[in-house]
């Protein structure tokens, strides 16, 4: 979601002659979109926000200029003028949105005073009146991040993401499809839906008769791509407790749905899955993977791992570990528990000691691997349609692809082909990427 607003946010700025600085040395503005769902998230902001305040100083005693701070996202509304002492100059939280446009419009006067163009644009335009940007398109990316929902309902025990980000907002379809079509007019090939939890979208909510749901709203965009460049979709992140079975025929009923979902289970003993607040069972759990897998054949499946919640024994641990071997992840966000101020769980009794939850996070990275390397071994030689996304970082002489079920492809191949699909034969497992080679058909 950040890396979809932090696209938007620079999209509305170029609208309005903001041009994108080759370094921080050299801008007028620095703009820090943070994250607050984990503490290495935020210490990450306080070293940028260090690192900052110390290149200020240096400037300003050599140029008498020094570039503005700017920090919005979740840890913003966490933890809001607390950062100016951190160095940042402004400061605007996920909940106000429209701030961000009057401090853009003060650091733009600020910055080019004497500019009388600066007086006659307009900041007034940068939401829809729900608060959610009008588009999200990355220049040159054939993939785009198109958020339908955000906030949450459900007050996971561990989590702080309802507290940041609010209550549960949906995105009118109309404005979705306003957004699909302008992304299909830049040739964009992939999308991916997003919501902080994707599959509880509604519009409108209240009483209103007539609604569009999840499934409803699939079904709506699998029409509205229809003859498009769009040829893939694509939803994160999903809560295991609302997929229905009328969302997993809607999969079924379209080949523009990826044949991957993202599914969190965040533990595996049920125990510590209602100690989470996380409203299923580790059977509802497995019976629903079940059901997804009959009904969309060759799916893989991702999912969120915690590992070390308060009070859990090494027996619920081991239930992670079998849940695993059960479900066979492609690949898992795994971490372990981290105090979250605010959050019901951050007064429970029972913290695991620190080094005991390291070494069950290895025993779930490794497992994983294990996992991961398998799946891939098993696709060796098997023939798949890829969508090209660029040129490989490690060699420009090789393109990055990846298949429907989500797995990365290396193969040979020129940057022209960014955003076009093409055909391949996997042939070979170098650590957990795949190589393959361009075929006929």
């Amino acid at each position: 979601m950040n890396m979809a607003e932090s696209a938007a946010l620079k999209q509305e700025l170029e609208a309005l002659f903001w041009l994108e600085a080759g370094s921080a040395q050299e801008a007028g503005l620095i703009i820090i979109n943070s994250c607050s769902v984990r503490a290495t998230a935020e210490q990450r902001v306080f070293g940028r926000l260090a690192h900052y305040k110390a290149l200020k100083k240096k400037l300003f005693a050599e140029t008498g200029k020094a570039p503005f701070v700017f920090v919005t996202g979740c840890m913003a509304e966490r933890l809001g003028e607390k950062l100016i002492e951190h160095g940042a100059d402004y400061v605007s939280g996920a909940s106000e949105k429209q701030k961000i446009a009057l401090i853009l419009k003060e650091v733009s006067d600020n910055l080019d005073a004497q500019n009388p163009l600066q007086k006659q644009l307009n900041y007034d335009n940068f939401f829809s009146k729900d608060g959610f940007f009008n588009s999200h398109y990355e220049e040159g990316n054939p993939r785009a991040y198109l958020p339908i929902m955000r906030g949450c309902n459900n007050f996971c025990s561990y989590c702080i993401v309802p507290y940041v980000r609010g209550r549960e907002v949906s995105r009118p379809p109309c404005d979705i499809k306003k957004e699909i079509e302008f992304l299909a007019s830049k040739q964009v090939r992939e999308i991916i839906l997003l919501g902080q939890n994707v599959n509880s979208y509604i519009y409108p909510s209240g009483a209103a008769k007539d609604k569009t749901d999840f499934p409803a709203l699939l079904n709506k965009i699998a029409a509205w791509t229809e003859g498009t460049t769009i040829k893939r979709a694509r939803f994160i992140s999903s809560h295991p407790k609302d997929f229905s079975e009328r969302t997993i025929e809607a999969l079924r009923g379209s080949p523009l749905f990826c044949r991957h979902l993202h599914l969190c289970v965040q533990h595996g003993s049920n125990r510590v899955l209602a100690a989470m607040n996380r409203g299923y069972t580790r059977e509802s759990y497995l019976e629903l993977v079940r059901r997804l897998k009959d009904a969309l054949p060759g799916l893989t499946l991702s999912t969120d791992i915690l590992t070390g919640f308060p009070g859990e024994t090494e027996e619920e641990f081991e239930e992670i570990l079998t849940l695993m071997d059960e479900v066979k992840f492609l690949y898992s966000f795994m971490y372990h528990y981290n105090v979250r101020e605010g959050t019901a769980a951050a007064a429970l009794p029972g913290r695991i000691d620190e080094a005991v939850k390291r070494e069950r996070l290895a025993k779930i990275i490794a497992l994983q691997k294990t996992h991961t390397k398998q799946l891939l071994q098993n696709r060796l030689g098997s023939f798949e349609e890829v969508l090209v996304e660029g040129i490989s970082k490690k060699n420009p002489l090789e393109i990055l692809c990846r298949t429907e079920r989500d797995e990365m492809v290396v193969c040979a191949g020129a940057g022209a082909l960014a955003g076009s699909f093409i055909n391949l034969k996997l042939l070979e497992l170098r650590g957990n990427t795949l190589f393959g080679t361009a075929v006929e058909h």
